[in-house]
């Protein structure tokens, strides 16, 4: 089992939001795992990633990278052209990529996570069966498995239905597996759960090895804490630099890269509350900047 429990993690941004916004990448339906099978496209990933081990060797952490698999679902494939083979051939190739960037890394402690997002929208909660939720994603979780994870990470579940499909998809692949919720602006999932509530149930019914929180200031985070033993599941936080709601962001032309320093305030404030979060990086807004002062980590490191 991965040692995410008793030791720190460097993981990265908001890769979709950085490389459109920063790096002028055109992705489809925000999908970014089309780029593991064009050589440019590898070229830009490599840089997006080698920035994380930089922080995470001059910090003296661990590094977790995520796949850039989180549109990677067979919905979200078939609107940019990818049938159900082409599919699973992309998971397996952005895991492949970013295992050899963590290899270069020269790090004795790196994790590969393979990252699967929602089946529909990331902001919003359309309802969701478990049973369905694992069926639908048991195909690319067993992708993410063949290429080898060290986990599975889900990341910005509005429900707690669609997070119990996945821990079970991950469990009957034998896969370690963590689900991390999004929250509104008042520290609610979407669907309008409370985040222990949301915990509460998932745990009841497919408990997965750990919890976080993404896409959601840490402003918005620290609404959903309520002091209970609960919280001590919480090990990511992937924290979104803007302190705009979701509805504002999706309908956002130009980047919120949020105040810097507000952002590494109110991160270190969660984190004062729930020391488990280990696993420190960002989400959209952010990038390696963002990453590096939530780390304390000099912007000379990135060089």
């Amino acid at each position: 089992m991965p040692a995410l429990d008793t030791e720190s993690w460097v993981t990265d941004g908001g890769l979709e939001t950085d490389l459109i916004f920063n790096h002028g990448a055109e992705l489809p339906e925000f999908a970014a795992f089309p780029l593991v099978e064009d050589d440019d496209g590898i070229a830009l990933l490599e840089g997006y990633y080698a920035a994380y081990a930089a922080i995470a060797a001059a910090a003296g952490a661990g590094l977790l990278l995520e796949t850039p698999t989180w549109r990677a679902n067979p919905d979200w494939a078939a609107k940019v052209g990818y049938d159900a083979a082409a599919l699973d051939r992309a998971n397996r190739s952005a895991v492949d990529l970013v295992r050899r960037i963590v290899a270069r890394a020269g790090s004795d402690r790196v994790l590969v996570s393979g990252c699967v997002g929602p089946r529909g929208d990331g902001y919003v909660a359309a309802g969701a069966d478990p049973d369905e939720a694992a069926d639908y994603h048991s195909t690319q979780v067993a992708s993410l498995r063949a290429a080898g994870v060290d986990l599975v990470h889900v990341m910005t579940m509005t429900e707690p239905a669609e997070a119990v499909g996945v821990a079970r998809a991950a469990h009957a692949e034998g896969l370690p597996v963590a689900v991390s919720f999004t929250v509104e602006t008042d520290g609610r999932l979407p669907d309008g759960t409370s985040l222990h509530d949301a915990v509460a149930q998932v745990d009841a019914a497919a408990a997965p090895d750990w919890y976080g929180v993404n896409c959601a200031h840490p402003t918005h985070v620290a609404l959903a804490l309520d002091g209970g033993d609960w919280q001590q599941r919480l090990v990511f936080l992937r924290p979104n630099a803007s302190t705009m709601s979701h509805e504002e962001l999706d309908a956002m032309e130009e980047l919120d890269a949020g105040d810097l320093s507000r952002l590494v305030s109110s991160a270190a404030g969660v984190r004062g509350q729930v020391p488990s979060m280990r696993v420190l990086g960002g989400c959209c807004g952010t990038d390696s900047r963002h990453v590096a002062a939530l780390w304390g980590v000099g912007p000379a490191a990135l060089l």
